[in-house]
């Protein structure tokens, strides 16, 4: 039984982001449609290619998606919501486009569908909408075209498919409540057809995959499994893929169903490899996922081939990556100015599809002399086994801060009804104060001048010099669509992440270690390698600088710690927690020094927090209190009159809604925009214990520029459920990724519109 090695799926972006610049030069007209299409095939046949010359048995097909995989799962199964269907249209690519982006149609803005983290990743994706008449049938045909194309060019393919438990688990119920497991027969209907297609195409294998049964899950939905793996079976064999967590707690119901192989995560949760295997029927193929897709770290391949070896000859056994490689970066060798000792450390996804090739060959080798094959694993790791000797991983002073962190108080000095007296004795802000969370458009200029700098291609006083002067820009077209509480724009900022570990020890980064967030939105994740410090001031002079331009107050703006670690690649030597306080510590720091220089608001965000929850209910306690302590910590230093903020953004606020309650921030802004009132009415029970918030009131990913109407509507709406005395005005998010002229009217709309409802208040 030969052992094979394939992947989850592949990064679909580019090496150089070609998908991202393809789309954006798309919607904004400069390419045309089939233009478009040639550069997702230039991609696809790239990738595959590099995939089969790494090693790789199985080409993943299906992974490939023009803005989100679920969101071209719900066109496959003709699930599109009416508001984006424009007469008798075929669906087409400008379709699924409205649905991910929403327009303006005869004036009126349409609103894209709900777009929410995908279980604990910082990948976003487009939420399926579902109505009680819903019926599904098969429209969309990319996946077939692309398993044509793959075979066309030789390829053993392994289609990969959304699983429909987990497609009806991750959507929403729109206008009518009812129980979305009703539409599962419609639904099988459809995925039998499909796998009905893949036969005729002699597809031998297809993955499945069914992320949900890690979820600590209602026994209906379990129930459900059974009826529709009996309907799915015997067609093609089925590989049913989990991953992000452990399924051994749905053993008893997975082994029961009709499937060919079982993939299972096994970096995120290492189930017990000997009672898996026990217990899964010995027909089945074991997916070992040893690879982890989700970080840049080496696999220590010798101590999964250890684990393994065991089982070979006595099942079939693939090797494959822990979940999908779209959470990893391509190509390590395109880094050539990592510091070459740092460097072999790390592996992307082609380096992790050659991890699996080794481990592969190694296994197969079990008839032969193993020496050479083990000498080879073992090789491979050992950079990595040195790694703790390492001075850049280790700061005593940092550990000995560490040591002592329960001197500091997790608390501030007063509870907030006498910290919001003080607050708005001190600020004088009116009813509905309006705010922006941040950022301000990063036009290519000032993309370039960073460059310019980083390339010393112009010095650091001229630099400076015209930083300034964006801020400057920034804080006189804030005044002028008067604003209440201003930002100084974060022009020096390439990313709220990345920035702040610049600035900071125990980081590196790359050149091209770019990942999909979500569309066209790309980020290029830090890499911790070691103990994390603050060796100065990272935000004091461009902030100060800006309150020196206004007599209007301005807000400081920090990435937190919980997100700083959440959307870096971590390291693996040590715990969350343990690199959260560090980080803590270093933000603490930075808090203190904004205070000092004179910042009466401080917004600390804190996005990932919902994103960094554990999957399995019963394990997310212990998370949340450490995450809430790392917080308290960060601001605890701060004086009553002092105003915290936090921002998040695209969760389920309601899962977390005592966490929340728990920071004891001052004010909370979150993404609302796309969620109608469902983030509201969730958590309408404490709504009274919440102190001041800003629940976003346009969604600035969408073209929509919303109207002064359009605002005063959605205020309105808020107050339903939100005190007036605590309500603030802003949108959901940075502005970025927006340009000037539409930020411009945007802002502008709303401001005109909080100021019409505060004076309508004001004098009834």
């Amino acid at each position: 039984m030969t052992i094979v090695g394939h992947i989850l799926g592949f990064p679909r972006i580019g090496l150089h982001r070609e998908l991202k610049y393809a789309l954006e030069y798309y919607w904004d007209g400069k390419i045309k449609e089939d233009k478009l299409l040639e550069i997702g095939r230039t991609l696809r046949a790239r990738h595959w290619k590099q995939q089969k010359d790494s090693g790789i048995d199985w080409i993943p097909v299906g992974d490939f998606a023009w803005y989100d995989h679920v969101l071209t799962t719900s066109l496959m199964l003709n699930n599109i919501p009416d508001r984006h269907r424009i007469g008798q249209e075929n669906i087409n690519l400008n379709t699924l486009f409205r649905i991910s982006r929403g327009y303006s149609l005869n004036e009126k803005l349409i609103p894209p569908s709900e777009m929410k983290k995908w279980f604990n990743t910082n990948y976003h994706y487009i939420v399926p909408e579902f109505v009680s008449t819903q019926k599904f049938k098969l429209n969309w045909t990319q996946l077939f075209d692309e398993i044509d194309e793959a075979l066309s060019l030789k390829y053993t393919v392994k289609p990969i498919l959304l699983g429909p438990i987990s497609y009806l688990w991750l959507g929403k119920v729109k206008g009518k409540k009812f129980d979305r497991l009703s539409l599962l027969p419609n639904l099988l209907s459809v995925y039998q057809e499909i796998l009905d297609i893949l036969l005729s195409k002699n597809i031998d294998w297809i993955q499945i995959d069914e992320p949900i049964l890690v979820l600590e899950l209602p026994l209906r939905w379990l129930d459900a499994y059974l009826s529709a793996y009996e309907q799915l079976y015997g067609k093609v064999k089925l590989l049913l893929t989990t991953y992000f967590d452990g399924i051994y707690h749905q053993l008893d119901i997975i082994t029961q169903l009709k499937i060919d192989g079982l993939h299972v995560d096994l970096v995120s949760n290492p189930d017990n490899i000997p009672l898996l295997h026990a217990q899964l029927p010995k027909h089945w193929v074991l997916s070992a996922g040893v690879v982890n897709g989700r970080n840049v770290w080496k696999t220590n391949l010798y101590d999964w081939f250890k684990k393994l070896y065991p089982l070979v000859g006595e099942r079939r056994l693939w090797i494959g990556s822990s979940c999908s490689l779209l959470h990893s970066p391509i190509d390590l060798n395109t880094e050539i100015k990592l510091d070459k000792h740092i460097k072999e450390w790390f592996a992307f996804a082609l380096q992790k599809c050659y991890e699996i090739k080794m481990l592969c060959a190694a296994l197969n080798a079990k008839n032969t002399s193993n020496s050479t094959y083990e000498d080879t694993l073992s090789e491979h790791y050992a950079s990595n086994n040195l790694r703790c000797y390492s001075s850049t991983i280790h700061d005593i002073q940092v550990k000995k801060r560490l040591e002592h962190i329960h001197d500091i108080s997790y608390s501030r000095s007063s509870p907030y009804t006498t910290r919001a007296t003080l607050q708005h004795k001190k600020l004088n802000l009116p009813l509905f104060p309006t705010t922006t969370i941040g950022s301000f458009p990063q036009t290519e200029e000032i993309r370039k001048l960073r460059s310019h700098f980083k390339s010393s291609q112009i010095n650091k006083e001229d630099y400076y010099l015209n930083i300034k002067n964006y801020i400057k820009k920034i804080i006189m077209e804030q005044e002028k669509l008067d604003l209440d509480i201003l930002v100084h724009g974060e022009p020096e900022r390439n990313d709220m992440v990345e920035y702040f570990g610049e600035n900071l020890n125990g980081f590196i980064f790359t050149q091209n270690g770019w990942v999909q967030s979500y569309g066209s939105r790309c980020v290029k994740p830090p890499v911790i390698v070691g103990d994390i410090s603050r060796p100065k001031p990272i935000t004091i002079e461009w902030i100060s600088y800006a309150q020196s331009l206004t007599n209007k107050p301005i807000k400081g703006i920090l990435t937190g710690p919980v997100t700083i670690m959440s959307w870096s690649f971590p390291r693996e030597d040590i715990q969350r927690k343990t690199i959260a306080l560090q980080l803590a510590l270093s933000i603490r720091d930075e808090v203190i020094d904004l205070e000092k220089s004179g910042i009466g608001i401080i917004q600390i965000d804190e996005p990932a927090l919902r994103e960094g929850l554990p999957l399995k209910r019963s394990d997310q306690k212990k998370y949340l209190e450490w995450a809430i302590n790392v917080f308290r910590i960060t601001v605890s230093s701060v004086k009553d009159d002092t105003q915290i903020h936090t921002h998040m953004c695209y969760s389920e606020f309601s899962d977390i809604i005592h966490a929340i309650l728990a920071l004891d921030a001052d004010v909370i802004s979150i993404e609302a925009a796309r969620s109608d009132e469902k983030m509201l009415t969730s958590i309408q029970h404490v709504i009274n214990d919440l102190n001041e918030i800003g629940p976003g009131i346009y969604d600035i990913h969408s073209p929509n520029e919303p109207t002064q109407n359009d605002l005063i509507r959605r205020i309105n709406q808020l107050l339903k459920y939100i005190p007036k005395q605590r309500l603030w005005i802003n949108p959901d998010c940075g502005l970025k990724t927006r340009s000037w002229p539409e930020i411009q009217h945007s802002l502008n709309n709303m401001v005109s519109a909080a100021k019409l409802l505060r004076k309508q208040f004001n004098s009834s």
